[in-house]
């Protein structure tokens, strides 16, 4: 069970308690919802009213003001219905984040072409939910509490799992990818969001926030006592807009609109690639040398672990 609430790394919240039954199924509330398991009003206050613009309009106010700005009235105001009668059409706030996730994460990356191998394909499967998640830093904060249970969570880790058939890794095994990468892709976007954040709260971009950390770490740390911070100074990593000599940085012009996807992908690209390598040597110790050949029936027959 402690593997099934991690894998793939979509969980959520299930509604109310994320465990409490909904209407005569015993599933909680919000998931009865997500799977169109409740019965829609026929009757309402406005015509044309619907789940789906209501989800709509609740993502809009968490997108730009964040999740806490989220509240049945604020979201019954933006539709044009009193709050009593919005839970006509959604029971609880609860259940309505629990929407509002599912429609965030979208339908999944399509699987890689025949041929293509495991490693493109769950690689692909990883940098979707990567791009996901930062088009909607507000999921981060929308707490797992179940596994994947909603349509979209569902369907992105039915998709992973697919991309690693005929690895020769179990079905557990397979889970337990899903799991180590979701973490990292999750783990990497709240990091980005902190950071982002941080930096425009002081009205720095990005790279003005970095070169701000080099100069603090120059002035604390003596190079006797930190060696290897010095060294890592010294290299201009922390500045890579250094000029081609060494010399003195010069201060990056201004950006308002810092690129997060530019200023980190470099780092979530080597986690990831580490990651991947020690999945690929699992892999290999399975399938024999190669670890993405396919046999004749496009399965895999796992390899003996001695010779």
């Amino acid at each position: 069970m402690a593997k099934a609430k991690k894998a793939g790394g979509t969980g959520g919240s299930g509604g109310a308690d994320g465990g409490a039954a909904g209407g005569g199924t015993g599933l909680p509330p919000g998931i009865e919802a997500a799977w169109g398991l409740r019965e829609r009003p026929t009757k309402g206050p406005a015509r044309g009213l619907t789940v789906e613009s209501i989800v709509a309009a609740a993502t809009d106010i968490a997108s730009s003001e964040g999740l806490a700005a989220v509240s049945m009235s604020r979201v019954a105001s933006a539709v044009g219905v009193s709050t009593m009668a919005l839970y006509r059409y959604v029971s609880s706030k609860d259940d309505l984040v629990v929407l509002m996730t599912d429609a965030a994460y979208g339908t999944p990356p399509d699987g890689p072409p025949p041929g293509e191998g495991w490693r493109r394909g769950i690689e692909h499967w990883a940098r979707a939910q990567r791009a996901m998640l930062h088009g909607c830093l507000w999921t981060l904060h929308v707490p797992i509490t179940m596994p994947p249970a909603t349509p979209n969570s569902v369907a992105w880790m039915e998709r992973g799992l697919a991309c690693l058939r005929g690895t020769g890794l179990d079905e557990g095994e397979k889970l337990g990818v899903l799991s180590l990468l979701g973490g990292y892709v999750r783990n990497e976007a709240v990091l980005m969001a902190s950071l982002v954040e941080a930096a425009r709260a002081s009205g720095r971009t990005m790279e003005e926030a970095t070169a701000s950390y080099a100069h603090l770490l120059r002035r604390l740390t003596d190079p006797e006592r930190f060696p290897a911070i010095t060294a890592v100074l010294a290299s201009g990593v922390l500045e890579p807009w250094r000029d081609a000599e060494g010399g003195a940085g010069q201060d990056p012009a201004p950006d308002p609109e810092p690129d997060p996807e530019q200023d980190l992908d470099g780092d979530f690209a080597f986690g990831l690639d580490r990651i991947l390598d020690g999945i690929e040597a699992l892999v290999r110790s399975r399938t024999g040398e190669g670890g993405d050949g396919e046999g004749d029936d496009g399965t895999r027959t796992r390899a003996p672990l001695t010779p």
